[in-house]
């Protein structure tokens, strides 16, 4: 699924510069949705939540499409407590899509992969007894195009296709408080009969995170009380990373070292509609 950067670029200039005039959980900033690194969550942005950011990518985060270093950006809108929809878009570099092909930029990106994720919230956490955690069904780029000329529409996730971030999961997700420290989210996700070569999530996966909440006002509890820190396994890697609230919850950095080593960085903002 490409697209024109040019215009999809101002396309999303204009409806953040919109969405900033209107009014200010983390995104899962490879791709863009709420989620740890690269482990989706059950957790679900407040209820009008729009979503924006950008990432310089490791080539080990990303499908073997890429192989070289790349950059995304992403919106998303949490329309109802129980659902988000997210679209990304990832660069791809003239070389590696021939330099016949886009002589006039030599070597720059000039192309990009846009996919839409959506998440959909199947039960909310504590709802029958106070253990119970909070379930979310979720998809990324799952509408694409099976085989070259085929018509643009097919829904799945297959070998062959260019939905090449496409995946269906199921999320579990429960939150344990600890007065006067923070609190730890604990996260399960199964990954459904996936079928990418190049991508390929299935089976269980799981990861935690920990968001501080330590008392008091000094620039250091201040500092920490900022950090949200995350470790996981994807089902492909195991990961650790960071989240910083740099203004609030509204404007944040997020880190990464995929397999522990390769890292990747990004900013995102967050502002809330109502």
């Amino acid at each position: 699924m490409f697209g024109s950067i040019k215009q999809q670029t101002r396309t999303l200039l204009c409806l953040a510069v919109l969405l900033v005039f209107c009014t200010a959980s983390h995104a899962q900033f490879t791709f863009g949705t709420t989620g740890l690194l690269h482990l989706p969550t059950a957790d679900m942005q407040r209820d009008k939540t729009f979503m924006g950011g950008g990432t310089l990518l490791n080539l080990h985060s990303t499908p073997s499409t890429w192989n070289y270093n790349t950059y995304n950006y992403y919106i998303g809108l949490t329309f109802f407590p129980w659902m988000e929809v997210t679209y990304t878009c990832t660069l791809f570099s003239a070389k590696s899509l021939g330099v016949d092909k886009y002589p006039y930029t030599k070597g720059h990106f000039s192309n990009q992969d846009r996919n839409f994720s959506l998440r959909l919230r199947l039960w909310k956490e504590g709802w029958w007894k106070t253990w119970t955690p909070q379930i979310v069904f979720g998809a990324n780029d799952v509408l694409h195009t099976r085989e070259k000329g085929s018509s643009l529409g097919q829904i799945g996730v297959t070998s062959t296709s260019n939905g090449y971030w496409g995946r269906f999961y199921i999320a579990a997700t429960k939150h344990f408080d600890f007065q006067g420290i923070g609190n730890l989210g604990a996260h399960a996700v199964y990954f459904i009969d996936n079928n990418r070569t190049g991508f390929l999530y299935n089976g269980l996966g799981a990861g935690v995170n920990f968001q501080f909440a330590t008392p008091g006002d000094n620039f250091g509890q201040k500092l920490l009380n900022r950090m949200n820190v995350m470790a996981e396994y994807d089902t492909r890697e195991g990961s650790i990373g960071m989240h910083i609230a740099v203004w609030k919850d509204m404007f944040n950095i997020a880190t990464e070292l995929y397999g522990c080593k390769h890292l990747s960085v990004g900013a995102y903002m967050k502002i809330h509609l109502r």
